[in-house]
């Protein structure tokens, strides 16, 4: 089986070249490498290229075959990385809490041990028969999230 620390030096040292960060590497028994990769300002096919190329120059298709994948994460994909959450502030997201709670808003801050987003929320104001929309903000603690995924829209 082709090893995996072997194929995280060589991806982590390609990626500091490139500016890139890795979100993802899985090796299986079969011996499929899939790497998922992500830039600050995105990832394009020449980067994929240029990663998959230095994976495959440093193994030995002689000793072990393998089948390899490099991509970036796609659209709608549930973050994986911390660093994907700083690169989306500003950007709408979709959270979906341990207690299966969901909530879309715009990410607005990120910390170490969790994140805010800013959402509208219908609220019943003091003096009013009917419930408005508030702007709210709040922090999640990256424990008490299932997934948070960037939602694209076309309108």
């Amino acid at each position: 089986m082709v090893d995996q620390s072997f194929v995280q030096k060589i991806v982590d040292d390609k990626l500091v070249e490139l500016g890139l960060f890795l979100v993802d590497l899985k090796i299986d028994t079969a011996n499929r490498i899939d790497i998922a990769i992500d830039g600050d300002n995105g990832v394009g096919i020449d980067q994929c290229i240029a990663v998959s190329r230095a994976v495959e120059g440093s193994l030995d298709r002689e000793k072990e075959d393998f089948e390899l994948t490099v991509a970036s994460p796609g659209v709608g994909q549930p973050f994986k990385v911390h660093r994907q959450y700083l690169k989306s502030v500003g950007r709408k997201v979709e959270v979906v809490l341990n207690d299966g709670t969901k909530i879309a808003g715009t990410l607005s801050d990120v910390g170490t041990e969790y994140f805010e987003v800013t959402y509208s929320e219908k609220q019943l104001i003091e003096g009013t028969k009917k419930k408005q929309a508030v702007e709210v903000k709040k922090q999640f603690a990256f424990t008490e999230v299932k997934t948070t995924k960037e939602v694209v829209s076309f309108k």
